[in-house]
């Protein structure tokens, strides 16, 4: 049976690494056309955007109406309108608006209006525009100083630097984002290659396993293509023509295989054993349906925009899902250790079942150590980064999995017997931490 581990020991442990990735938040289209229904917010968050030294904002709004909630209330159309502020003042702004309920945004000196609802009748159009002429992160809002009132309409908005004269529709911050994910894309399909190659020279012991990983890895090489092709358009025109569709679609595959790679290696399938047991499949039958509802609340959430009303609400189910998963993955690894313990104590071969468990204790700190990372660390990494540098954001989750050339899984000789041996039952103690 260990011979089945010969091929990963080149390999196995720097792919277990790579193929530990997560979704990159890939919906940046700058121009945007947004529905408005019967929304009584004071303050609808619409962009959110990274300006140079030459930025450009447009909006226009088309078929206005509104709804009073209350009788007998007259319409004041100077109490709507647009604004921008930068990240500090809209912080500003938003904690007052929530100490002070007869707070007006558009009267406040932090707010840049764009337009007002001045003259504005019902179905009637108006645009407005402006030049950014200090460069920093902006926030393109709109204020309802009279939250009594629902309104209706139908918003389309541009934001853009000029460079060398040219429209440029990426952030600021995401200006590198093109290249950078053609290079992944690059190093995914060098991987790929290299995968190939490892399993053709070890055939003879190449598993179902090492087949899926390599399926895993085309669906983040094409997830790369797709992203960089995504960007180009986007920076150029505004809009993905269609990559987004194509990014999704790959993502979602990716989704899926990583988490059913995760936990097919954690229960030892192909490697340790040619099955899975009933509470195995139970778990695949959990992870697979919570990654397609997650995959369904990206889309929606990178579709939709923070402008949707329950946008706040996707997010925090797509945080809830993920989190499900990420715990759900631990379950079969942990088994794995407790099944390897069991039988240590039973067949006496204590060097082989200790190259095993050590093998799953990596995995299983590997794991918690990359979802802590991603899911914590990046996060709170990106919070505090300047907007000029979020590019940052996808290099580090990519890092996190870049092999390294220790190889961390140890191999033990059949001379270590005795020495494993008393290790083994020094970690059949009743303190160990990997026991449930």
């Amino acid at each position: 049976m260990m011979n089945h581990f010969n091929l990963s020991k080149a390999f196995y442990p720097l792919l277990l690494l790579f193929f530990l990735l997560s979704n990159i938040p890939l919906s940046i289209s700058e121009i945007k056309n947004t529905w408005i229904l019967d929304d009584y917010r004071s303050m609808i968050l619409f962009e959110n955007f990274g300006f140079g030294k030459h930025g450009h904002i447009s909006i226009w709004v088309t078929n206005v109406s509104w709804m009073s909630r209350v009788e007998n209330v007259k319409f004041n159309p100077s109490s709507m309108g647009f604004f921008i502020a930068d990240v500090p003042s809209f912080r500003r702004i938003w904690n007052e608006s929530l100490h002070d309920k007869t707070y007006c945004v558009l009267s406040r000196k932090h707010a840049e209006i764009i337009l007002r609802f001045d003259h504005l009748e019902q179905d009637s159009t108006y645009r407005g525009s402006t030049d950014i002429d200090e460069p920093d992160e902006y926030n393109l809002v709109f204020g309802n100083c009279q939250p009594e009132f629902k309104v209706s309409m139908h918003v389309h908005t541009e934001m853009y630097n000029l460079r060398e004269g040219e429209k440029d529709f990426l952030s600021a911050g995401k200006a590198p984002l093109p290249k950078l994910y053609f290079l992944l894309f690059l190093i995914y399909a060098a991987f790929f290659i290299v995968w190939v190659i490892a399993c053709k020279n070890q055939r003879p012991r190449v598993e179902k396993i090492h087949l899926i990983m390599g399926a895993l890895l085309i669906c983040k090489c094409l997830k790369m293509i797709c992203a960089s092709e995504d960007a180009i358009y986007v920076q150029k025109t505004g809009t993905p023509h269609g990559w987004d569709v194509a990014f999704y679609v790959f993502g979602f595959f990716k989704g899926i295989m990583l988490f059913t790679v995760i936990i097919l290696i954690g229960t030892g399938w192909s490697i340790l054993k040619p099955y899975l047991q009933e509470r195995e499949k139970q778990v695949l039958k959990v992870v697979i349906p919570l990654q397609v509802l997650e995959n369904i609340v990206y889309v929606i959430i990178n579709e939709t925009g923070p402008a949707t009303r329950d946008w706040l609400t996707w997010n925090q189910l797509f945080l809830l899902i993920d989190i499900a998963c990420c715990c759900v993955v631990f379950f079969p690894i942990i088994w794995s250790i407790r099944s390897l313990k069991e039988a240590s104590k039973r067949d006496g071969k204590a060097a082989k079942n200790l190259e095993k468990l050590t093998l799953f204790k990596q995995f299983y700190i590997v794991v918690i150590v990359y979802l802590y990372f991603t899911r914590i660390v990046v996060s709170a990494i990106g919070a505090f980064l300047n907007y000029w540098f979020v590019w940052l954001v996808p290099v580090l989750e990519e890092g996190a999995s870049l092999p390294t050339e220790t190889n961390p899984y140890l191999v033990i000789d059949d001379e270590e017997e005795e020495n494993a041996a008393a290790q083994m039952e020094e970690n059949n103690d009743d303190d160990d931490p990997f026991e449930l």
